[in-house]
């Protein structure tokens, strides 16, 4: 799967308003848990800032210059190509965590997108109903318990966590972008990659990317947990003593909210 976009922010403002709608003292809870696993805090707001840095005097020129110049039907087309590809890591991940329906279901796009879809330009298999799925490696062995561990802000690639980073090698190797850089022509990966990461944030030109580094952490943190769980994570112990508080304090005291789903449009 690709993970070139350091600014990730449809899924992570998403994520942000699903949060705003909890208590606060859930979401405090939360933030304390999550600040628990940024041991490397200091780095990794160094490293946002340097993404930061990188995206202003860069990336958002380029893609502004980009989406000026190519009409919006050929954006359409080159998301629709990185899907199309993707869904490749999604197919093979689905498998490794037994979701046999939703391998069938990304297998069945490929097939459709490849095909009737010239080779993934249209894609037609979301107007046949079916649905576009993220699974990627992090989330596989996340699937069998390995835990997320510190959270790690990356170069250019963004919020991940030393799981997730560690799991980059594999999606990679998926990816068949990359493994023609290795086998076919070494130029293919830079090119196609640059116009990924081009596409993606052309994408979210209109969005108000004014972020704090602690937000983005919890609201990534919060999100890959739940892929994990596929949007139904357990509740944690700090879950079960608000819930418990609730109960003892009846509904005039106690404004609880515990989000245990999120839209199928996040996934």
């Amino acid at each position: 799967m690709s993970r070139l976009a350091p600014f990730k922010l449809p899924a992570l403002l998403l994520m942000g308003f699903v949060l705003t709608g909890c208590a606060t003292t859930k979401n405090q809870n939360d933030s304390l848990e999550f600040a628990q696993q940024d041991p490397y805090e200091s780095g990794n707001r160094a490293v946002f800032k340097f993404n930061e840095m990188v995206d202003n005097n860069v990336m958002e020129p380029v893609a502004r210059g980009y989406k000026a110049a190519v009409p919006g039907p050929i954006r359409s087309m080159v998301t629709n190509i990185r899907s199309n590809f993707d869904d490749i890591g999604v197919t093979v991940n689905s498998l490794l965590q037994l979701k046999f329906a939703n391998a069938a279901t990304s297998s069945g796009r490929m097939v459709v997108n490849s095909t009737f879809g010239l080779g993934g330009i249209i894609d037609l298999a979301s107007d046949m109903g079916l649905e576009k799925r993220k699974e990627d490696f992090g989330q596989t062995l996340g699937f069998y318990g390995v835990p997320s561990g510190p959270y790690l802000m990356l170069p250019l690639l963004g919020p991940s966590s030393l799981r997730d980073a560690g799991a980059l090698v594999v999606d990679s190797a998926l990816d068949p972008i990359v493994v023609g850089s290795f086998f076919v022509a070494p130029f293919i990966g830079p090119v196609v990659n640059a116009a990924r990461a081009t596409d993606q944030r052309a994408d979210l030109l209109d969005t108000d990317k004014t972020l704090e580094e602690a937000f983005l952490r919890d609201a990534y943190l919060q999100r890959r947990r739940s892929l994990v769980f596929d949007g139904n994570p357990p509740r944690r112990k700090a879950d079960e003593d608000l819930l418990s508080e609730s109960k003892v304090q009846g509904p005039a005291t106690a404004n609880v909210t515990v989000v245990e789903r999120l839209p199928e449009s996040s996934r």
